[in-house]
């Protein structure tokens, strides 16, 4: 600490052993202190290379005791030194006592109480000791104690400095309320520290913090001197609210005014560019960090690692990646959430094995990966694994597993979730999570506890109503479905291009045409949602099935965009169900011409055209299927026992016990036929 204070000076003179101070700057010593030890005062001596508690100064110490004070690690031994203190007069002095309240209130050591008490007997306090009380208690997280702090100052007119206002503002960015920061505004503008560099920064921070980014930029613009904290401050600000144009926009203004930006500039641009997707400013980010003007942390190069993934570019990430000197767990995850995500689960799964201490947020990227690439049994057996090496699933992990659940129809596994976890307070019931159990719910058929979950919901977005609309579509519950787009509606709520899929959904499964062709047509209008291949496919599957085939047809053939595979198939699935065969031959090659691989479409078409008995159709399409050389893909059926899925192939013989299997069927076989013949009697 500089020795500005002439109060300082006066004490040091009428020390019996005085302070050796020397400028920092004179010091040949490569250590900020000079360490001239007799013997130690501490009954622990101290290592050379032990960590020292965070004491920042500008003096030169070179008193034993202070010197010991500046290695020590533990209370124990402080209060060895403190006793020493109070035996040699030395406490009596400004600077000694300061740096023994620092070490208490601040030392990750150190003793909070104590240095309250400490503190309480100090006659006259300095603005240094006032500040150290308010960052103690801002490092403790009790923000309302260091605010009283700044206002007892204000009560007994201590001298503020710009750094007293840095750690109120950071104690009111932990109050619910802002009045408490707009009124430490107010006293910074009436008290001339506006002029501050570091009072200025510290504004800009808290408006920031808080979301208040017109706030912070006014605040910003009116600045006539900024430096390279203030510009990250709100860039920072801008990327962590999601306005990443805004950040980009202002990182191009401050490389234009030539201020050099630092490691936590760049994290933050790179941050935004991962929101934004721009890979070009991310290359560029990366040519500064190539340049060494810059400290290239670890924390850098995973945020650059990041970017390249979250932007698609995964041979620049590899090249990176092998290219680290140091990586942590953050950086082999991304890795395998790159690989994931981009559907190459092998590679994912490689650089996952390869993790050498993984995370819960490792575990949950590969099995996240697994789920979103329709692998579920991978995805449930991993989480199986991950829960018996002891880690405990976070809620990306719980929202992973829980729609494998769904897609696996594994009811068992997604109560136990819902129970275990949330039931059984383990994990708080978060908007996200609970869509998740809805849907796992919905697509498991119990709709009863998804439409329970929904219902006991505090909080609801658009997915948490779009997942109830669509659980009742699946389970053939269309009524309800419209009802819950009505409560919607009436709530306020503006439904998406999701909402309109699943409540045509509905409508087709009801046979609802009316109500399903009113919906689509005020699609647009009403709601400025314009209406996807996919809206056009619910529209014709509608059609379809109500047996307006002549109109699916029309439809589809007026599209203003080429129909896709799920609109010729809807019209393809009804022509079955409605027996038209030239109607049939006129969707199947259409679908043909888009997946002229799908096995599929040649058994669809051959059974529709053998249910009318056009038995020369049937076999020019088993011709056709045969000069292309597709094979039809063998029906599957999963079931599971005790937790693990066993896959069944239609006339699969894999199994060890397959000769036993079949005997029970074919008891059942015969014990349904038995049924129906009781039944005719």
């Amino acid at each position: 600490m500089s020795c500005k204070n002439s109060n300082y000076t006066d004490r040091w003179c009428h020390m019996k052993k005085p302070l050796l101070l020397v400028p920092h700057s004179l010091c040949s010593n490569q250590s900020r202190y000079h360490l001239q030890h007799r013997k130690p005062l501490c009954s622990a001596s101290v290592s050379a290379n032990q960590t020292k508690w965070n004491s920042k100064t500008n003096v030169v110490v070179t008193h034993p005791t202070l010197v010991v004070m500046e290695s020590c690690s533990s209370m124990h031994q402080l209060r060895q030194i403190q006793a020493r203190m109070t035996l040699t007069g030395l406490i009596t002095h400004t600077f000694p006592l300061s740096r023994l309240l620092a070490f208490c209130a601040l030392a990750d050591a150190g003793d909070l109480r104590h240095a309250h008490r400490l503190f309480r007997r100090i006659p006259h306090p300095n603005t240094f000791m006032w500040n150290t009380m308010i960052r103690a208690y801002l490092k403790a997280r009790i923000p309302t104690t260091a605010f009283s702090f700044f206002l007892h100052m204000l009560q007994r007119e201590i001298p503020l400095d710009s750094k007293t206002f840095l750690f109120a503002l950071k104690a009111c960015e932990l109050f619910s309320r802002p009045s408490h920061g707009e009124s430490v505004h107010c006293l910074v503008r009436k008290m001339g520290f506006d002029s501050e560099l570091l009072a200025r920064n510290g504004l800009v921070r808290f408006y920031a913090e808080r979301g208040w980014l017109k706030h912070a930029r006014q605040v910003f613009d009116e600045m006539s001197v900024k430096d390279v904290v203030t510009w990250t401050i709100m860039i920072d600000g801008y990327s962590g609210y999601d306005f990443s144009d805004e950040a980009l926009e202002l990182f191009g203004l401050m490389l234009a005014g030539d201020v050099e930006p630092n490691e936590v500039t760049l994290i933050a641009v790179l941050s935004a560019c991962c929101q934004k997707g721009d890979l070009g400013m991310g290359k560029r980010v990366h040519e500064i960090m190539e340049r060494g003007n810059v400290r290239c942390c670890l924390s850098l190069h995973n945020a650059l690692l990041d970017m390249y993934v979250k932007c698609g570019s995964l041979m620049a990430a590899r090249e990176l990646f092998d290219g680290m000197e140091t990586r942590d767990v953050f950086s082999w995850t991304s890795m395998v959430n790159g690989y994931a995500k981009c559907g190459d689960l092998e590679s994912a799964r490689k650089f996952f094995d390869q993790t050498p201490r993984k995370n819960v947020v490792c575990w949950s990227a590969m099995i996240a990966g697994y789920s979103q690439n329709d692998k579920p049994e991978e995805s449930l057996k991993l989480f199986h694994e991950m829960i018996g090496e002891g880690l405990v699933p976070v809620e990306h992990t719980l929202v992973s597993v829980l729609s494998a659940c769904g897609q696996l129809s594994c009811l068992s596994l997604g109560h136990w979730i819902h129970q275990y976890f949330v039931d059984g307070k383990r994990m708080p019931l978060s908007v996200t999570l609970a869509n998740a159990i809805i849907d796992m719910y919905a697509k498991c058929g119990r709709i009863d506890a998804a439409a329970e979950v929904f219902s006991a919901m505090s909080e609801k977005n658009l997915v948490s109503w779009n997942s109830m609309i669509s659980g009742y579509a699946a389970n053939g519950q269309s009524k309800q479905a419209v009802e819950v787009f009505d409560k919607m509606r009436n709530m306020g709520l503006k439904p998406d291009d999701i909402t309109f899929v699943s409540l045509l959904t509905a409508c087709s499964h009801g046979g609802l045409v009316s109500e399903g062709q009113e919906y689509f047509d005020t699609m647009e209008r009403n709601y400025v949602v314009k209406p996807k291949r996919v809206h056009y496919a619910c529209m014709i599957d509608l059609l379809g099935r109500t047996g307006f085939l002549e109109e699916a047809y029309r439809l589809i053939t007026n599209m203003p965009m080429q129909p896709c595979e799920a609109a010729w198939g809807a019209l393809l699935s009804a022509c079955r169900m409605h027996g038209n065969v030239e109607l049939a031959k006129i969707s199947a090659l259409n679908l043909l011409s888009l997946d002229p691989e799908d096995s599929g479409i040649y058994v669809l078409l051959a059974n529709i055209c053998a249910n009318e008995r056009k038995w020369g159709d049937v076999r020019r399409v088993r011709s056709l299927m045969r000069d292309k050389g597709v094979k039809k893909i063998p029906g599957h059926s999963l079931i599971e026992i005790d937790g693990e899925f066993k896959e069944f192939l239609v006339a699969d013989e894999s199994h060890p016990q397959s000769e036993e299997i079949y005997k029970v069927l074919e008891e059942i076989f015969l014990l349904s036929k038995l049924e129906d013949f009781a039944c005719e009697l």
